[in-house]
């Protein structure tokens, strides 16, 4: 890197922290304000703060490795989330704008009742915050300091760290991030995660171009795998290293067993801050949008000639930052460093206030300090964010594969899922239930992988036993334990109205019809997955030059689409009619 590349950089990170200290402003006027943005967020920037959370520097490294390691079918290890995704915008986006909450947590006491909601609250905002929220923190962090390793970043500075070279950069990158996060509320994040993702995305595609005019074009990259399993996009084969139940288990069992099931912490703060229902589900569209069908192709083609290029690399996920140090020229070079540290910042300013929000809201407010000012409570905020901030740079000086944390994040989220869905259709789960969900999918996540109490070397099995003997647990808890009050289950429906047969009691009760039909919904959703699906993988099928792979994907889009305008025309006759 010259001195144009770190000119480059420089003007970037003033940028970045004069938009986020400058907006910061605008979320010190009370704990609503710093957390969900006043409740006013439009769509674009809703979605496209949620598009650029999940974009981190991480990103690339982990694509990078797992296509080296499993072929282009291998994304469908984070690809299979696409379900949940559009699951989201139709069946859950609008509730939880309805529920008007700050955080997630915040739904258990309007869910449910007494102490065990009180217990279920503190316990899940303490699991989200601390150690949930810090590994992910640790994984972007991992990859920043790889990032940093990569391009000698302490060499170029005349800096020798020695053996102490990871915590430095860790400590420094930690530094940086929490000058910026720290004191923006999230009208802040949202309007600087537009600039870093535009910027983010543009250095993508920029790697993307120069990658393949240095090995000749696609055509060489096709030309240079023919006869193997690399350019497949479909979970089969031996390349791509899943086993069947591994592949069973992301498709069919992963997108409903996640803790993600009816959102994510983060997601749903972006619903709960946009202006209205429907604009939270136009965000959450826009996101799938940009996160599945615009993002996964730069990275995959950069993944491919990297893989080219350096065939015997031994951290295939460094292929992404050599093709960079390697091939990028000056300025460019600059630019799409620049770009790394837009999507890293996007994403940790993200997670900081998102878990200063679980230790403020669902910690400090409601079991410390409950009649607490705005502004105290801001500054809680503010100080909970170095902490959060503290712990995630620890998580990252421990971890050593973004890949294997990525994995980790996976196994200890997975088994509250279906409670996490059925809370809202039916009535009969209560407090007892999620709370063990909760804690037996994280502690069943640590004993299969961080303390291997339970060998289950197959992936696939270790993710399906978690869940089988999650859902063993809570299923037991909830029968031996009472139902909520109908007080408090009249309540819930009164604010929320969810569709289904689950609340068939409470519409009686309190006199009022759903305000959701459940059976369109799912409908929508079907038509959904057919329209992001079809259009992801017809752009991959063009892009690997194979058409009939890419005819057949984009032909199941448009029929898919005809199929959601028809059911949406529908719905908007029956409101008319109603």
């Amino acid at each position: 890197m010259g001195i144009l590349d770190w000119a480059v950089v420089v003007i970037y990170l003033g940028l970045s922290l004069f938009l986020g200290l400058y907006l910061s402003r605008q979320g010190a006027r009370s704990l609503v304000d710093f957390f969900v943005s006043g409740r006013a967020l439009p769509w674009w920037l809703a979605g496209t703060s949620m598009a650029a959370t999940t974009f981190s520097i991480d990103t690339p490294l982990y694509v990078c490795g797992l296509v080296a390691q499993r072929g282009v079918a291998g994304n469908w290890e984070w690809w299979s989330f696409g379900l949940t995704h559009v699951v989201m915008i139709y069946i859950f986006a609008r509730l939880w704008r309805r529920s008007e909450i700050i955080t997630d947590a915040e739904l258990t006491e309007l869910r449910y009742g007494g102490k065990p909601a009180a217990i279920l609250r503190a316990t899940k905002a303490f699991l989200f915050a601390v150690p949930i929220n810090c590994i992910g923190m640790g994984y972007a962090l991992l990859a920043m300091v790889k990032v940093i390793d990569a391009l000698d970043i302490w060499g170029i500075l005349g800096i020798d760290p020695g053996a102490n070279a990871k915590l430095w950069s860790v400590v420094g990158v930690s530094v940086l991030v929490l000058i910026y996060a720290g004191v923006a509320g999230l009208w802040g994040v949202v309007v600087t995660d537009l600039f870093q993702f535009v910027l983010a995305l543009g250095g993508a595609l920029l790697v993307a171009v120069v990658a393949l005019h240095h090995v000749g074009g696609m055509g060489r990259v096709v030309a240079h795998f023919q006869g193997t399993e690399m350019l497949r996009l479909w979970p089969w084969g031996q390349q791509v290293g899943l086993s069947a139940s591994t592949l069973f288990a992301y498709v069919f069992v992963q997108w409903w067993a996640f803790r993600r099931s009816d959102g994510g912490g983060e997601f749903i703060q972006r619903l709960a801050a946009a202006k209205d229902e429907r604009e939270a589900e136009r965000s959450a569209w826009w996101f799938n949008i940009l996160n599945y069908v615009v993002r996964t192709w730069p990275w995959v083609v950069v993944a491919l000639v990297a893989r080219v290029i350096y065939p015997d690399l031994p951290d295939p996920e460094l292929g992404y930052p050599k093709l960079m140090r390697e091939f990028l020229p000056p300025v460019l070079l600059g630019v799409v460093v620049a770009s790394l540290l837009a999507a890293f910042m996007s994403t940790m300013s993200t997670l900081i206030n998102w878990g200063a929000s679980y230790l403020t809201r669902d910690l400090y407010q409601r079991f410390g300090r409950p009649q607490a000012s705005q502004a105290e409570l801001v500054m809680a905020g503010r100080l909970a964010s170095v902490g959060v901030t503290a712990l995630g740079a620890v998580a990252a000086f421990y971890a050593q594969d973004v890949t294997a944390v990525f994995r980790l994040v996976i196994a200890i989220g997975t088994g509250p899922g279906l409670v996490l869905i059925l809370r809202w259709f039916w009535w009969r789960i209560n407090a007892v239930a999620e709370w063990t969900a909760m804690v037996a999918g994280f502690l069943i996540g640590l004993g299969t992988t961080v303390v291997p109490v339970i060998q289950i070397p197959d992936f696939g099995w270790r993710l399906m036993v978690t869940t089988g003997v999650t859902a063993l647990a809570w299923l037991t808890a909830m029968y031996c334990t009472a139902p909520e009050s109908e007080a408090t289950l009249n309540e819930f429906y009164r604010r929320i109205r969810p569709g289904g047969p689950g609340w068939q009691r409470q519409q009686q009760a309190t006199g009022l019809a759903p305000l959701q039909d459940l059976g369109w919904e799912l409908q929508r959703t079907l038509a959904g997955i057919g329209v992001l699906f079809g259009t992801m993988l017809g752009v991959g099928g063009f892009l690997l030059w194979q058409p009939l792979a890419g005819w057949v994907c984009w032909t199941v889009a448009v029929g898919a689409g005809w199929w959601l305008r028809h059911l949406q025309r529908r719905g908007k006759l029956g409101e008319i009619h109603d």
